[in-house]
């Protein structure tokens, strides 16, 4: 019998690119590297009001740079950004309460889900450009992930249930808890220690911390495809 997995937690909102890109690496190293991977869905905004920082897209040369950045980034990691054409709009104005309440409900009624249904809402707001603010929209991602309609009807009901809103709100809490002022984190627990990551660019800090070999964005043998 082989060492038990780490557990690593990754808390993050598909309003953000980087958490998608956080998201897609540790998806393809969990099994290299031997660890439990806790995905937390949690809202950003709330996160930004808690640490009073701001999206960077409020300051113009941030925003340029954001926009150079974001597509380099997912060209080299090979997740398939193309950014909203109102992004200003998707990201300042529409937000994403309803899609993570809907995350929220998928981890608490079945989260051998969560991982299909939250890359099918990053792949509609920061590839296809689809708005994840309406219902359907919300209905359609799940189907596309491969749940049932009737299963997709039934955890949108529960979004504005108090179980759904304070879940995602003591997530929301949690990470504030660990030091963060945006997303994503990843929480890394060894030997009675927690390490606190933030952004999409710490994986070869993980991987030191984890006493594991970071073999790059795409680890051999791993399909990226999406």
């Amino acid at each position: 019998m082989g060492p038990l997995p780490r557990t690593v937690e990754l808390f993050y909102d598909v309003l953000s690119p980087y958490s998608w890109l956080s998201f897609e690496m540790l998806c393809r190293y969990k099994y290299i590297w031997n660890i439990h991977l806790q995905l937390r869905p949690s809202l950003i905004a709330g996160i930004l009001k808690d640490s009073g920082n701001k999206t960077p897209l409020l300051l113009p040369r941030k925003a340029k740079y954001f926009k150079n950045e974001t597509r380099l980034l997912g060209q080299h990691i090979q997740v398939p950004i193309q950014l909203p054409k109102n992004m200003f709009s998707v990201i300042l104005e529409k937000g994403s309460l309803l899609a993570m309440r809907f995350l929220t409900a998928v981890n608490l009624e079945q989260p051998d889900m969560l991982e299909k249904v939250s890359r099918e809402l990053w792949m509609r707001i920061w590839s296809r450009d689809e708005d994840i603010t309406e219902p359907q929209s919300i209905l359609a991602a799940a189907e596309n992930a491969g749940m049932s309609a009737e299963q997709a009807r039934g955890l949108l009901e529960k979004t504005s249930t108090p179980q759904v809103k304070n879940q995602l709100r003591e997530t929301t809490e949690a990470a504030c808890k660990y030091g963060a002022f945006g997303l994503p984190i990843t929480v890394v627990h060894l030997g009675g220690q927690t390490h606190m990551l933030f952004g999409s660019d710490r994986m070869e800090l993980l991987a030191h911390l984890l006493r594991e070999k970071w073999m790059g964005p795409v680890p051999p043998a791993v399909s990226a495809r999406l």
